[in-house]
């Protein structure tokens, strides 16, 4: 029963905008409204003030959390035994509230969600600090967070918490690279916007960056070739993160294998719609300004389409070989 009664402030006069009648009126009980908890919901707010929180099993063997005086299915009275359950749980549903009202539990976005704690059978209702709606799903794992000085009240619990089940680490690795001579020798040619290329005299192969030996038959190459700005796309990636490198996101990154070479040089896809992208499309280097060139492949901002027929790449067609202006060799 309340220890006294209800008091009533006097309406307030102010008139509404509209210009019809309002009063304001204000229901209060000075010091709280108190009752007695009986020995189930007591035994509940106790071990909360413990922080410990326990169900009472039915006597068909449930777990009531929070704990009743009676089973709701069957009308009988709880058997007296008490369970520690949780206190971790599982999401069953839930709703969010983007704008926290005075009084709520609160003062950021939050979910009001059914959980149910490990070891109980039915759920109670309470708040999760998400942080984002994107966050909340059935079945999200939580935790509860217990505020300082615990009084006994629902409210010790501040709130639950998802579990932490992956973690951000930033990671950076600063490394610095001397070129080789063979790459050195490649790089001078970007530089003077030039592709070099190494053929290798057994093979017959031209490989694109210019290296010193022959991946193939492992001999010694000596001889240098001014290969095409110019090529096919033989396969390639759309990539939908963002890369300083990148002219938009998404990008394409590309196999490219330049006319004059035999193997396929890797570079990023521009001046064109990713979805156009395609195997086969012919490209052809989009070099910086001559002065601002420097021994890197930065030179090369990207490959943009020719416009000329796509090579067919099903066909056995020889890529080495210049690529006549008018119509590609197997272009379909």
């Amino acid at each position: 029963m309340p220890s006294d009664g209800p008091s009533e402030e006097p309406p307030s006069s102010d008139e509404p905008p509209s210009g019809g009648l309002s009063a304001t009126h204000v229901l209060e009980f000075p010091g709280g409204y108190t009752r007695t908890t009986g020995p189930v919901i007591g035994r509940f707010l106790t071990e909360l003030r413990d922080r410990r929180i326990v169900g009472v099993r039915t006597a068909g063997g449930d777990v009531l959390v929070p704990p009743l005086e009676y089973d709701p299915a069957t009308g009988e009275s709880v058997t007296g035994e008490y369970v520690e359950v949780g206190p971790a749980g599982t999401v069953q549903a839930w709703a969010w509230v983007g704008a926290p009202r005075k009084g709520h539990p609160l003062d950021r976005p939050f979910a009001w969600a059914t959980i149910r704690l490990d070891g109980a059978d039915t759920a109670l209702v309470h708040v999760v600090d998400a942080g984002n709606p994107k966050a909340m799903r059935p079945g999200l794992r939580v935790r509860p967070r217990w505020k300082a000085g615990p009084v006994g009240h629902i409210t010790d619990i501040e709130c639950f918490l998802p579990e932490v089940t992956r973690m951000v680490s930033p990671v950076r690795a600063e490394y610095r690279v001397t070129p080789g001579r063979a790459l050195t020798r490649f790089l001078e040619g970007v530089r003077d916007g030039v592709l070099i290329g190494g053929r290798c005299a057994a093979c017959d192969k031209v490989y694109v960056p210019y290296r010193l030996s022959c991946p193939s038959c492992g001999s010694v190459i000596e001889e240098e070739v001014e290969v095409a700005d110019t090529g096919t796309i033989t396969t390639f990636a759309i990539n939908n993160l963002p890369d300083p490198r990148a002219p938009q996101v998404p990008f394409v990154s590309a196999y490219v294998l330049l006319d004059r070479s035999d193997t396929p040089m890797i570079a990023l896809v521009g001046d064109v719609p990713a979805h156009e992208v395609r195997q086969g499309m012919r490209v052809r280097a989009v070099w910086v300004p001559p002065e601002e060139r420097t021994m890197a492949m930065t030179n090369i901002k990207w490959f943009a389409p020719t416009g000329e027929p796509d090579v067919d790449l099903s066909e056995d067609v020889d890529l080495s070989e210049d690529v006549d202006d008018s119509e590609p060799e197997g272009g379909a």
